[in-house]
């Protein structure tokens, strides 16, 4: 009496596996990428936010700050404002603010 078992022979189960990698393989790496990105460019936006109230103590002071400490000390821009999330500081000069190494 011949019995018809139906499932996955391991033959099926090694090439679905082998596509499963293959499909991490290439969306691991990715995804790392793009954290790096996303720090890269949060890193811009607190450039361009700092360049901002850099020109409106030009503005409001008629003249531009000698570092961005006085911008802490008169409250247009806080501590943590002076150091992007992934470690570059910010600097400031000529009234141009940058982001340099950590």
């Amino acid at each position: 009496m011949l019995k018809n078992e139906k499932g996955f022979t391991l033959i099926e189960m090694l090439i679905v596996l082998m596509v499963i990698s293959v499909l991490l393989i290439l969306i691991v790496p990715n995804l790392l990428n793009r954290g790096e990105n996303v720090q890269e460019k949060g890193c811009k936006a607190l450039v361009a936010v700092v360049q901002a109230q850099v020109d409106q103590y030009t503005i409001e002071k008629s003249e531009k700050p000698r570092s961005l400490q006085d911008l802490v000390t008169h409250n247009y821009i806080n501590k943590e404002q002076r150091k992007c999330g992934n470690g570059k500081v910010l600097t400031l000069s000529g009234g141009n603010v940058t982001a340099g190494g950590s």
